[in-house]
């Protein structure tokens, strides 16, 4: 197999993807939490399988084994032991949260987010008729569990957690979760944390499922798990509630089963992700770990006044360009300006502003690139 760089702009721009259609082809998108590299060998197997089969039917996750697919990813990349028992597919994570907010909470009630923190979480608690209540980040993009523990004390009844976090890139700790399981026994509430970007935590890290820290994130706790980030499969829908015991599997059972279908090619692509594509995602690992570092070098000599901590996890960096003094949106001037397209760090919370993120799940002369777009946006 090539290496999964050896791709060009040129094959990209023949994308029909949100990330490659929503500019004109001479601005370079770097915004939207999608890679660039070519599918995992099995993912194509399994879906070339699928079409020349005329198999684009319902999806049957239980004879297709997608449970079991994931119970052994799961142990394998990071000795997370799952009860199949505990495993709901449902379409998409965001999709699993709404409709576990709507079993745990009533109109009106508070739920807890940490911004800046990815956008939806505003919008899917709001869109239920429930009330965004924030505990924003501490220094170090760390929980602040004090501000979490004041609000769930005013009556807030979920804390909606990003684990890895989304924008930031960073890796709640152990402690911090069992902080927070703490913090939710003690009032009654609830946590949903989103482990989305899990199986992409990089060297030096380490990531712990929310519902495996103590016996308090058992029986409160859920974690929403996806191979669509990790495996680029993010628009075949397909994800997973997971809960240890106790009182929040008798809830996760209440999940109607109308929102328990994923879709059957995301089922066949995840279940071949989560068996045979453990070779492809080391190669990804270690591709995003060399590009974390290489932005750094490249801020370093081109926009030194750029803050940059790299990500822990995923292929998102959270750039700091108040420095810059471009305003509360400087994505908005890379792309008037340097033709180069990044996520604008407001919708994300107002901590956002002044903040871009930037997707570096993609080749290291495209990294290049983007700071180079960059860098000519402010006359450099």
């Amino acid at each position: 197999m090539s290496s999964i760089t050896d791709i060009t702009l040129a094959d990209l721009r023949k994308r029909r993807s949100a990330k490659w259609t929503a500019y004109p082809d001479d601005v370079l998108p770097a915004w939207v939490a999608e890679m660039d590299f070519p599918l995992a060998p099995a993912v194509t197997a399994a879906l070339e399988g699928a079409v020349q089969r005329g198999d684009a039917g319902y999806a049957s996750p239980q004879c297709a084994g997608l449970t079991e697919a994931f119970c052994g990813f799961s142990a394998r990349r990071s000795g997370w032991e799952v009860d199949p028992a505990g495993v709901i597919p449902v379409a998409d994570v965001m999709g699993g949260v709404s409709e576990l907010l709507r079993i745990l909470t009533a109109p009106g009630d508070g739920v807890v987010i940490n911004p800046p923190v990815y956008f939806p979480f505003f919008s899917v608690v709001c869109d239920i008729g429930r009330r965004v209540v924030e505990a924003p980040l501490g220094p170090d993009s760390a929980l602040d569990v004090e501000a979490i523990e004041r609000e769930l004390e005013a009556g807030a009844r979920v804390v909606l957690l990003c684990n890895p976090h989304n924008p930031t890139g960073s890796v709640p700790g152990r402690e911090e979760l069992i902080e927070v399981a703490d913090a939710a026994e003690h009032h009654g509430a609830w946590v949903i944390s989103d482990e989305i970007h899990a199986p992409m935590t990089l060297a030096g890290a380490e990531h712990t499922p929310f519902i495996t820290v103590s016996a308090a994130a058992a029986a409160r706790g859920f974690s929403l798990v996806s191979a669509s980030k990790t495996f680029n499969i993010a628009g075949l829908k397909c994800a997973l509630v997971v809960t240890a015991d106790g009182a929040a599997r008798e809830q996760a059972e209440r999940i109607p089963q109308v929102a328990r279908h994923p879709g059957h090619l995301g089922t066949l692509a995840s279940v071949a992700a989560y068996t045979d594509g453990d070779a492809w995602l080391d190669e990804v690992l270690d591709v995003l770990d060399a590009n974390r570092n290489l932005l750094g070098e490249l801020l370093g000599e081109r926009l030194p006044e750029v803050g940059y901590d790299p990500p822990r996890a995923g292929y998102l960096a959270w750039l700091d360009c108040r420095g810059l003094e471009l305003g509360a949106d400087p994505a908005e001037v890379f792309l008037l300006r340097g033709k180069i397209a990044l996520s604008d760090g407001p919708q994300f919370g107002p901590q956002g502003e002044g903040f871009a993120r930037l997707n570096i799940g993609t080749t290291p002369a495209l990294v290049t690139e983007a700071v180079d777009r960059m860098a000519r946006a402010i006359g450099r």
